[in-house]
């Protein structure tokens, strides 16, 4: 170093030389001393001991300060520069303790692109930190990336999620969301866009350049003072100039990373091309199994719900974190996928899975949302550790309202929580196009038990419409006793009765039956139903709880009334919370109609669940005369809906033509029931 008594004259360049010498030195000094923080964080995880020791660090700034003033020094800038080498430290060790325990020291990570992308640069960045080795399974698109993780190709997937210029990058939230990946980590990447081309190239006379659509918003300014110059989108940016090294053309240029100029032999015609100067884009790592934080580490925790369709119904669900004191950080709109009239909520909030402030917040939200899942607690360089007492003690227990005529199995359900009064005093009130499940008036679902043909259930969908009923029932997939029976005529009639409800301003209920089919029907169907030979198919039943779509579910015909809801709560833990129950009759030694319609599961379940019931008299009675007097029955016991099979010639029904009731027999009975007609007859 320079001696600073040294009395010779320097000059001023001379001088410069001194203080980078001093500032090399400094550098290497904070890169020294960030190893040696590493290792501090390794030897702290061996002896589970806090990342931060706050005691301490004041005392280590109280005597930095006073070395200061050895060296005449400001007693100011030696607290200032020290909190942040402190903090810095903090952020390094909790970098390492992020790390599961036992985890492994070399992972494999799906990127979408390939080397000198964005993806992988930010990848290098994220595991460089936790002393972690990473090769690439490079992929074309996202959707690559994840099911490289999926198949077991990679360990993890890092993809971007949003980006300060352009916002949220949309096709990664609708990928994730139906990914069944969990959020492990994040990064926040500083993106330094550069153009790039050969070395006999100059920007007046490029005429095209190559880059991804990102890069192309974040670089809109500068790409609109180019003449005469058009712009061609590429899948990646790396990829872009790997593209114009081989067409080895000087009037063709690239956006991409200095990186990619170095591995691909390019020359930068131009940097600092974005339109903001910091341009930070957020990555997250996914893995297949969420991950545990390890006490001490600050942390951040990522969800999506989907609120009510009611006033206030967002500000209820956001007010459960302030009242639990929880610092939001993030919240993002998405329109739901296949249904772009709703949307959902991505929160990211401070805090893991770990804390009881969380729990609560959790337990709390799934009283208020239609749609819950949580993707993941992880690690965050971005905020303050929590302290120790925010994981202890245990969530309080949830209060209760007044019940009508509680049963004794309210204060200890059997096997299910989230659908019990106990977890929700209110009534869920789950609302379809303007159908509302669980409210005051009676909902009226009525149709085929089969969809058979174009005209058929166009016939029926009318009548349906104009006698005043709410939603469209029609089977496409059959899953009958027999295997000659008519099975359903599969995505064919899902189609006609999509079209048949469009065309009259009915939502459509149909039945699922294979837990592979599940994604595919709830894009054309509104209520998804889950029958009474599937009531206790778990995988089924998982899956239509990881969709948006409100779940009609059947009671199996030799179940309890306990193992009806304990499938409810299948779909409830999964995070779908629109779960509507039906009694459609069970099987007793008595022969004189095809099942017993269990009228009291009615009241009963009004006083265990806070989820609304349909009784469907038709599958109970098997004849069509019976069904009147018992969809009478159900209102009176106060069942939120009926559902009825009605068919325009019932004698023709290739499936459940007896109890099908016929036009004139269903207006009678919305007559009876109090449901007025529709006013204006016709498609609507």
């Amino acid at each position: 170093m320079t001696n600073s008594n040294n009395s010779e004259p320097k000059s001023i360049e001379q001088i410069r030389d001194d203080i980078d010498n001093v500032d090399s030195a400094i550098l290497r000094l904070l890169a020294e001393r960030q190893a040696h923080s590493r290792r501090m964080a390794r030897e702290k995880g061996r002896s589970d001991v806090p990342s931060r020791d706050q005691n301490r660090e004041e005392d280590l700034i109280a005597d930095r300060i006073a070395g200061g003033l050895d060296h005449d020094l400001d007693a100011g800038l030696v607290s200032r520069l020290w909190r942040e080498i402190v903090n810095d430290s903090v952020r390094v060790q909790q970098d390492v303790l992020g790390r599961t325990q036992g985890g492994p020291d070399t992972v494999t990570a799906a990127i979408q692109g390939i080397e000198g992308s964005y993806s992988q640069l930010a990848a290098h960045q994220f595991f460089e930190s936790k002393g972690i080795d990473v090769t690439y399974a490079t992929s074309k698109t996202f959707s690559e990336a994840v099911s490289s993780v999926h198949e077991g190709s990679a360990d993890v997937a890092v993809l971007p999620i949003e980006n300060t210029t352009s916002g949220a990058i949309s096709e990664v939230y609708d990928l994730l969301l139906d990914s069944g990946l969990h959020f492990v980590g994040e990064v926040r990447f500083r993106v330094r866009h550069r153009l790039l081309g050969l070395a006999a190239a100059s920007i007046p006379n490029l005429r095209k350049i190559y880059c991804h659509p990102q890069a192309v918003a974040q670089c809109s300014e500068f790409l609109a003072t180019l003449d005469d110059c058009e712009v061609v989108y590429f899948s990646d940016t790396a990829l872009s100039g790997k593209r114009i090294g081989e067409l080895n053309d000087p009037t063709v240029g690239a956006i991409a990373s200095e990186d990619t100029a170095r591995l691909y032999g390019l020359q930068v015609l131009k940097t600092g091309i974005a339109d903001r100067e910091e341009n930070y884009t957020r990555f997250v790592v996914v893995g297949p199994k969420p991950i545990e934080v390890p006490p001490g580490v600050a942390a951040k925790t990522s969800l999506v719900m989907a609120v009510g369709n009611h006033p206030g119904a967002l500000m209820d669900a956001l007010g459960v974190f302030r009242e639990a004191d929880i610092n939001l950080i993030m919240l993002e709109s998405r329109p739901i996928p296949h249904n772009p009239r709703e949307e959902l909520f991505y929160v990211d909030f401070e805090g893991d899975l770990a804390d009881v402030g969380v729990k609560q917040v959790l337990e709390s939200l799934t009283r208020q949302v239609r749609f819950l899942k949580v993707l993941g607690s992880y690690p965050s360089r971005d905020l303050r550790p929590k302290p120790a007492a925010a994981r202890s003690g245990s969530v309080e227990p949830v209060g209760r309202g007044q019940l009508v005529d509680p049963s004794p199995s309210t204060d200890n359900p059997k096997g299910y929580k989230l659908g019990s009064r106990g977890h929700k005093p209110n009534n869920t009130v789950v609302e379809v196009l303007g159908a509302r499940f669980g409210g005051d008036d009676l909902v009226m679902i009525a149709g085929p038990c089969a969809v058979e043909s174009w005209d058929q259930i166009m016939t029926t969908a009318k009548a349906v419409a104009e006698a005043g009923a709410s939603v469209l029932r029609g089977g496409c997939f059959k899953p009958r006793t027999s295997p000659y029976s008519f099975q359903g005529l599969g995505f064919e009639g899902l189609d006609m009765l999509a079209e048949a409800g469009k065309t009259y301003g009915l939502p459509v209920v149909t039945e699922v039956v294979s837990p592979s089919d599940v994604d595919q029907i709830a894009r054309k169907a509104d209520i998804l139903q889950v029958g009474t030979r599937n009531m206790q198919n778990f995988s089924l039943l998982s899956a239509v709880g990881r969709t948006h779509r409100p779940v009609l579910l059947k009671r199996g015909m030799s179940s309890s009334l306990d193992e009806l809801l304990q499938a409810a709560e299948y779909i409830l833990a999964e995070g779908n919370q629109q779960v509507i129950l039906c009694e459609r009759g069970i099987r007793t030694f008595e022969t004189s109609t095809r099942n017993t319609l269990d009228l009291s599961a009615v009241p009963v379940l009004r006083s265990r669940t806070h989820l609304p019931i349909v009784v469907d008299p038709s599958h109970a009675a098997g004849k069509r005369d019976l069904v009147a007097p018992l969809a009478l029955g159900a209102q009176a016991v106060g069942a939120h809906g009926v559902m009825v099979e009605i068919h325009p010639d019932p004698e023709t029904a290739l499936s459940d033509g007896p109890q099908s009731l016929r036009f004139d027999q269903f207006e009678a009975l919305m007559a009876a029931l109090g449901i007025p007609p529709r006013l204006s007859g016709g498609a609507g």
